[in-house]
């Protein structure tokens, strides 16, 4: 009887898949609600910070998130303006671009037809148009850009959250029914994913600022936008970089010849395989470390669930899940199994120096 009342493991397995199953389906359907929220709460995480700083210099708590708050709106409508100005530059030149796209048609056709092949007439503005190129990156960029700028509701929610953050301490230690409860557990894992944010930001800026100036120093057009993409997209794992750097590529060649196109493709693969695969695994450290796999399906699965904007949050929020299992008892070794290689090792080495040291019993 008592296995008939609790169900059988199959059961409970089919439960369990019916459970998540429902989960999805509700975060796809809460998707205009969900989002803002979840880009204030990574805004706010960000941002608390400089937030705390201000407050430690006596600056008022209102005073201190509004003055954070307009920096961050400054910031994006730095870029709204760069980007946008770009567009609009790009669409200005697209003429002259199609001349040399037109030029680059005849001299393949010359060249095909010296070595007897006949193709006729290559009809460049089928193969390559310069207009959908810059219309199909400005609907990407402005679907991740109005997301964040449906601005009203994702600032109010961040000053909210901001506000909210000075009295969070007060409020668990209420929730856990003791003045003097520890709340070691819940700070690590904040500093974890502050850590991680600020960190992932700051790669991205420096990726950024490098492909903007290589492309600049070449003399590729619109060197602004192709570092700002660079930054943006540096936060979307594995196809983030290619995404980036191919239209960045594709104009080199129209604009400045197959060698310096080459030298393009080679500055982005430069500053990412450096960046990306050096220098950021040795600022994450072991915690941070996620198996590439798990990224990758948390690539797939995000963007799947919220396209662009998904995919932009994917490893924020599979890396926020991982510290919320990482400091749970429960869930710890679901978070151990998400790990990198290289992770796992670090952490059997940690165990075992531990181990050695603890006094016998």
């Amino acid at each position: 009887m008592g296995e008939s009342r609790e169900g059988t493991p199959a059961t409970r397995v089919l439960l369990t898949l019916a459970s998540l199953i429902v989960v999805v389906a509700g975060l796809k359907a809460a998707q205009p609600i969900l989002i803002p929220v979840l880009l204030a709460l990574l805004l706010a995480i960000l941002c608390s910070p400089a937030v705390f700083w201000l407050r430690a210099h006596r600056v008022p708590t209102v005073a201190a998130v509004l003055l954070v708050v307009l920096v961050l709106l400054g910031v994006f409508a730095t870029f709204g303006v760069v980007v946008g100005g770009s567009i609009n530059g790009f669409m200005d030149a697209a003429p002259r671009y199609q001349e040399r796209i037109d030029a680059l048609g005849s001299s393949v056709q010359g060249w095909l037809q010296a070595q007897g092949l006949d193709v006729g007439r290559i009809d460049t503005s089928e193969i390559f148009q310069p207009g959908s190129l810059i219309g199909f990156l400005g609907r990407g960029l402005t679907a991740l850009l109005s997301t964040v700028s449906s601005t009203f509701v994702v600032t109010l929610i961040l000053v909210f959250m901001l506000l909210e953050a000075a009295g969070l301490p007060v409020k668990m230690r209420a929730a856990l029914g003791s003045p003097d409860a520890d709340l070691r557990r819940f700070s690590k894992a904040a500093r974890e994913i502050q850590k991680y944010l600020g960190l992932k930001t700051a790669v991205s800026a420096a990726t950024g600022l490098l492909i903007g100036g290589w492309v600049a120093v070449l003399g590729l057009d619109f060197a602004l936008t192709w570092g700002f993409l660079a930054f943006l997209l540096n936060f979307i794992p594995n196809i983030g970089s290619i995404i980036a750097a191919a239209p960045a590529v594709l104009l080199a060649l129209v604009q400045l010849g197959l060698g310096k196109a080459i030298l393009v493709g080679a500055g982005f693969l430069v500053v990412n395989v450096v960046l990306g695969n050096l220098v950021e695994p040795q600022l994450m450290g072991r915690t941070l470390g996620m198996s590439t796999l798990v990224i990758f399906l948390s690539l797939v699965f995000w963007g799947w669930l919220w396209g662009p904007v998904g995919m932009f949050l994917s490893v924020p929020l599979t890396m926020i899940l991982k510290i919320g299992m990482e400091n749970s008892r429960d869930l710890k070794q679901v978070a151990i199994m998400l790990d990198s290689a290289r992770a796992a090792s670090e952490r059997l080495k940690t165990s075992a120096e531990e181990d050695e040291g603890s006094p016998a019993a």
